[in-house]
């Protein structure tokens, strides 16, 4: 992003040295204010809002750390660099570690200098996102100001024009979902469905029915008809998340969908054409996994046309801060809190911390600082806390606890083969309670026998 136009106040008793910072930073389109006193410098921080302040350590009267401690004390959000001469390093070490952004020795290198500003200035960039044209509304809700983003969001855009199945690949969390959406909203299918199923998160019994649909009496509990998720997603775009985890036998199943474009849900006699634009997506080396015999090759070349690689949040840092801001934004409301952003220092351990989980960590991240602050501006020391335990997931006990109760039904109705009577026993349940417990969850005891995938599956011939 460039930082042209950036306001900056500059500090220096030294009238040639503050000529020279002066002029190297108005000529690369920063707007200056020059002053030779910390005095003088918070009197002008009254006047206007600069965006960083750039001060020596030694000044006349109060010094630069002093200077920093009283800009800390009334803008907190405002990143400060200090420049120093050797004499005065361990002072600026021990300001770097109570929020100084950053020091700098002299004589300093030029480049050095316009860099950590750079640095700095992305760091304090604003929680929203430029207002975007109207025509760029297809990807609002991807956050993103980086290079890397950017080619990958305008390939997104050219895909999005044709019907030509997308296969995204990229490491869990780093956003494929959201991708998928936007491509659809760029697409002719806008005004159309847009439906997603995480292909291994369903148990395989469920997985059929859920896909292609069954007509009622098809198996034990079918009570009514049932539209697949292909059918729900007719004239728009289903994406079919983890596509890598799909087992052999429903592979197959896809492949004839896709070669026929029509799904014949279970039980029934015929088939109904669909017209559907399919997104897959997955974290896994599918080629490895073809080569393993886990992936059809045939079903890979179908789903693979166009292929986008969603880079890890660690390849673009200075979306980042960007993204930081706006989970805060968000999140502050849920939690009806007044945040005002990050402390500088705080918002630079986020920039360099690994990110394994990608954009969902730092979700998750922000969620729990933001539940956790007990001020406007969230601290490096939360932050940190917060790193520490970067994959705990924020929910409430409602949550976690229906979670928790549909998971252990899933267990029990798989180790009882679906039969509910012995699951309420293990359950200490009665039968009537059980049932109501599976109507609450929307479980279908029958789904999880033995012969539940018989109906209908037969192979099918390539």
């Amino acid at each position: 992003m460039s930082t042209t136009g950036a306001r900056l106040l500059v500090v220096d008793d030294d009238p040639d040295m503050l000529r020279l910072l002066s002029m190297r930073l108005s000529s690369v389109g920063y707007q200056v204010t020059a002053v030779t006193s910390a005095e003088t410098a918070l009197t002008q921080l009254e006047i206007e809002h600069p965006q960083l302040v750039l001060s020596d350590v030694r000044l006349p009267g109060r010094d630069g750390l002093q200077l920093f401690d009283e800009i800390r004390k009334r803008h907190p959000s405002l990143p400060v660099i200090l420049l120093t001469a050797h004499g005065t390093i361990p002072d600026a070490v021990e300001a770097t570690a109570r929020g100084v952004f950053t020091y700098l020795t002299k004589p300093y290198d030029g480049r050095e200098l316009l860099d950590k500003i750079a640095q700095a200035l992305a760091l304090g960039a604003p929680a929203s996102t430029p207002a975007k044209a109207g025509d760029e509304s297809w990807r609002a809700e991807i956050v993103s100001r980086s290079n890397r983003m950017s080619e990958l969001l305008a390939e997104a855009r050219m895909v999005a024009k044709s019907d030509a199945s997308v296969l995204l690949r990229g490491d869990s969390g780093a956003g494929k979902e959201m991708l998928a959406r936007a491509i659809h909203r760029a697409s002719a299918r806008a005004d159309k469905p847009f439906v997603a199923v995480n292909c291994g998160a369903i148990p395989e019994a469920l997985l059929e029915s859920e896909l292609f649909g069954h007509m009622k009496g098809a198996f034990t509990d079918a009570h009514a008809n049932h539209k697949g998720l292909f059918q729900q997603a007719d004239g728009g775009t289903l994406l079919l998340d983890e596509i890598g985890d799909m087992p052999p036998a429903l592979q197959v199943k896809l492949l004839r969908v896709l070669q026929e474009r029509a799904v014949r849900p279970l039980g029934a006699s015929q088939s109904i054409e669909v017209d559907v634009r399919i997104i897959s997506a997955t974290h896994r080396d599918l080629d490895a996994a073809m080569a393993a015999g886990q992936f059809r090759e045939d079903l890979y070349y179908r789903l693979n046309v166009v292929t986008l690689t969603l880079p890890p949040l660690s390849a673009r840092r200075e979306d980042i801060p960007l993204l930081a801001n706006h989970f805060l934004q968000k999140l502050s409301t849920k939690y009806g809190k007044r945040l005002s952003g990050f402390a500088p220092e705080a918002l630079k351990a986020l920039a360099t911390a690994a990110w394994p989980g990608n954009v969902r960590q730092l979700y998750n991240v922000v969620e729990q600082v933001c539940a956790l602050s007990s001020s406007p501006l969230i601290p490096l020391a939360l932050v940190q806390r917060a790193l520490r335990v970067p994959t705990v997931e924020v929910q409430t006990y409602a949550e976690a606890k229906q979670r928790f109760e549909r998971d252990y039904l899933v267990g029990l109705l798989k180790l009882t083969d679906g039969n509910v009577a012995d699951a309420a026993r293990l359950a200490d349940r009665n039968r009537t309670e059980f049932y109501r417990l599976l109507q609450k969850h929307e479980l279908t005891p029958g789904h999880f026998k033995a012969d539940a995938v018989a109906p209908g599956s037969e192979p099918v011939a390539d």
